[in-house]
């Protein structure tokens, strides 16, 4: 199939994650603790993890979170050659970034929405390109790939009671020319075997879409301190299927060959998730989380790519489920004595994630395999009197909804340390050979409480 079978390239831009080409880390405290969130959700970042727990949130909250990601692959073929691939620099850019904001209708005199959360979260979910040499060994599979997707997430939450809350999503995906070239965008080298092109010219294939999914989320608390905090949390989210129709061209030394079309499926999933608090007063909390994560990657059947010459690329996949454990902890200090209108938090984390993409539909521009995630982080609030970096006042005075309460800053490190794959039987020969990737990733989420 030369270069069209790698048609995959487009939607799966950037080897930053494991899981197939989710990109599930989208906040810094989620991530410094091995993405163990379903449960706890406490920060606007509920939008994605659990929206259920919106109702957890007081007054008006808003987030900004971006990551630096740097990702670093080695390749050699079976006959020696070696490659890497070229971020343009030492992270990715634009950086994968996201946007949230929460708030509650408390204020509200009326009965039936004061326990209504509203939410809306933007995620970028791939914003950069990943580059291999032009004249690498899997040069017709793959030179560029880039997915600069959009999730814009309309959400929210209804508490039925202090023990019970339900969350309710749209998932809007979609593309916008102020994110990288704002579409898909996957680059080869030509083999000659499709119609229109000739060996050695430089292919671009592009597509861009829009389509909607459905999230639906459960927060439960079977136990709660005297203070009305949990002590236990237990979360679930579903998400829907959604089906992206991808139309586009195919260039051929920048001149068009055809219009070009296809369907990219996000699978449905299940998450679960566990939160137990051992500790829990008005001076330290100590939180341990477990999540489990189910995908359906085995509903991926096909990446075939329809030209407007007539000429249909069939392109069949095999992906199998995955699961993705992680596991997550944090220890905070609470309004300690000698900074009195702080809170510190120390956070640490595992995860552990299965591929589900088999050799024979193997990608070099997303080489994805089984792996294993250590994280760690740090949280700063403050409140009050408190100077948010020795300039900015964390509290106002006055007791207006839209007087400034609390600001927060969380970072977090993430090591991906992904099993060296050897692949073999792939449909282009180029491709296979022995992967090494590992990923370094560095997060920071602003956020204001109102």
């Amino acid at each position: 199939m030369g270069s069209v079978v790698f048609l995959l390239g487009l939607i799966i831009s950037v080897p930053a994650w494991g899981d197939g080409f989710r990109n599930p880390f989208q906040d810094s405290a989620a991530i410094a603790q091995g993405n163990a969130f379903r449960a706890q959700a406490d920060n606007p970042s509920a939008i994605h993890y659990n929206p259920a727990g919106m109702t957890q949130l007081e007054g008006v909250q808003h987030a900004i979170g971006v990551q630096f990601v740097n990702v670093n692959t080695k390749f050699q073929s079976a006959s020696g050659v070696e490659v890497e691939n070229d971020l343009g620099g030492l992270v990715g850019l634009p950086p994968p970034g996201q946007l949230f904001i929460t708030g509650n209708l408390q204020t509200f005199d009326i009965p039936v929405i004061q326990d209504v959360t509203l939410g809306l979260g933007v995620e970028s979910l791939f914003g950069f390109a990943n580059k291999y040499p032009k004249d690498g060994p899997f040069a017709s599979a793959v030179t560029r790939a880039q997915l600069p997707l959009l999730d814009i997430k309309p959400t929210m939450a209804y508490k039925i009671s202090e023990r019970i809350s339900l969350g309710l999503g749209v998932d809007v995906f979609t593309f916008a020319s102020f994110l990288g070239e704002g579409h898909s965008e996957q680059q080869s080298i030509a083999v000659g075997n499709i119609p229109g092109t000739t060996p050695g010219q430089e292919l671009e294939l592009t597509g861009k879409g829009t389509t909607a999914g459905l999230n639906a989320s459960i927060l439960l608390t079977p136990w709660m301190h005297d203070n009305g905090k949990p002590m236990v949390n237990i979360g679930f989210v579903w998400r829907s299927q959604a089906v992206l129709k991808l139309k586009g061209e195919l260039r051929a030394d920048g001149q068009k060959v055809a219009d070009a079309k296809t369907s990219l499926r996000f699978p449905e999933s299940y998450e679960w998730g566990l939160a137990i608090w051992p500790i829990r007063n008005i001076h330290h909390e100590w939180k341990v989380e477990v999540d489990v994560d189910y995908v359906r990657w085995s509903s991926i059947r096909n990446f075939d790519i329809f030209l407007s010459n007539g000429v249909e690329l069939p392109n069949p996949q095999n992906w199998s489920d995955g699961v993705t454990v992680g596991v997550g902890t944090e220890k905070s200090w609470l309004k300690p004595l000698s900074h009195p209108d702080w809170d510190y938090a120390v956070r640490g984390g595992y995860l552990r994630s299965n591929s589900p993409i088999p050799d024979q539909n193997f990608n070099p521009a997303f080489p994805d395999s089984d792996v294993n995630g250590i994280t760690a982080g740090l949280g700063f609030l403050c409140r009050g009197n408190g100077q948010f970096l020795w300039l900015i006042s964390c509290g106002d005075t006055g007791n207006g909804s839209l007087w400034r309460k609390a600001i927060s800053l969380d970072l977090a490190y993430m090591a991906l340390l992904w099993k060296p794959r050897k692949v073999d039987g792939n449909p282009n020969p180029g491709v296979n050979g022995r992967y090494e990737t590992v990923t370094h990733s560095g997060s920071l989420t602003f956020r204001v409480k109102f």
